[in-house]
């Protein structure tokens, strides 16, 4: 399957944390291993290639430097094309709001990116109260879309687009007839379930049986190995 679509126009498109880059505790400390770095770069240099992340844009782009990455679409898609009239203002008002209601749970830490907000509870003790609390809170938040995660839960303008529309705009962009898409966490879920038989490849990190990804990777590592077979595709005649 990945050597047939190899030798279409195809874009690929990937997310950041989970996919690119592995888990951590701390997603400040989020990087994407020499190995992949190494594998990347062959990958763009055989195709068109973008990262549609949840991160700021601008986070994103620091931490794929000189990887050479075509595009980087950051907030859950809304940058840099489809931001929301007064997003940033409502986000701020989101947060004023977190920040008396749930900002002092203990393991609780709200990442704030402008467009959006993220709040995760990987540290809390307590992470089923936690998740709770902070669900409540976000769906009390007026014009919220509220998109669960591994251990964090995300807050997005309703009207805002998403990664699927992203990735729609971006094959449009490049030109592109074809699309694969690879990504670990439920907004990913908005590219997998686009309904584009034969023209789109989606690819979930980790298997999960309600998924709308046709294949899965069984661990982030494996990244490597699903470029090193995109690489090869592309690095000699067609048989």
């Amino acid at each position: 399957m990945l050597e047939e679509i190899a030798w279409s126009n195809v874009l690929l498109g990937f997310d950041f944390d989970g996919t690119l880059a592995p888990i951590v505790a701390d997603p400040d400390h989020a990087a994407v291993p020499a190995s992949t770095k190494r594998l990347l770069r062959s990958v763009v240099d055989r195709y068109p290639c973008v990262v549609i992340s949840g991160r700021a844009r601008a986070d994103v782009k620091r931490r794929l430097h000189g990887i050479g990455i075509s595009a980087v679409v950051g907030n859950h898609g809304m940058e840099p094309w489809f931001v929301p009239p007064a997003a940033s203002k409502v986000v701020r008002a989101w947060r004023e709001v977190l920040d008396r209601e749930i900002a002092m749970l203990p393991g609780v830490a709200i990442e704030d990116k402008g467009l959006s907000l993220a709040v995760h509870y990987r540290q809390s003790r307590s992470r089923r109260a936690a998740r709770a609390a902070i669900l409540a809170a976000g769906n009390a938040l007026d014009g919220v879309r509220v998109v669960g995660g591994k251990l964090v839960v995300n807050l997005l303008p309703a009207e805002a687009a998403h990664k699927g529309i992203a990735m729609l705009r971006e094959r449009e962009r490049t030109g592109c007839d074809t699309a694969m898409f690879v990504g670990d966490d439920d907004t990913d879920e908005d590219v997998f379930a686009l309904d584009h038989p034969g023209r789109l490849l989606s690819i979930r990190v980790g298997r999960r049986q309600r998924s709308e990804a046709s294949y899965y990777l069984p661990r982030q590592a494996d990244i490597d190995v699903l470029l090193g077979i995109l690489v090869a595709a592309r690095s000699g005649p067609r048989a």
